[in-house]
């Protein structure tokens, strides 16, 4: 009887390794993300899609008049 124990399939239960994979990788492109963030700094904001005009100004189209 203690042979029959000995050869019984390993337990299937626990975390797929797919699973683990796209965690990791997951985990790996956020920490680069943040890094590039710190690292990268830069001009953020809305005024970086802003022309450089004065807020003021405003084009004058044909059908605007």
């Amino acid at each position: 009887m203690d042979d029959d124990r000995d050869h019984r399939a390993p337990s299937t239960a626990g975390t797929p390794r797919w699973v683990k994979v796209f965690g990791g990788v997951l985990i790996a492109l956020v920490l680069l993300i943040i890094a590039a963030m710190l690292i990268g700094g830069g001009d953020h904001g809305p005024s970086r899609h802003m022309p450089a005009g004065d807020p003021g100004e405003r084009a004058v189209f044909e059908g605007d008049r």
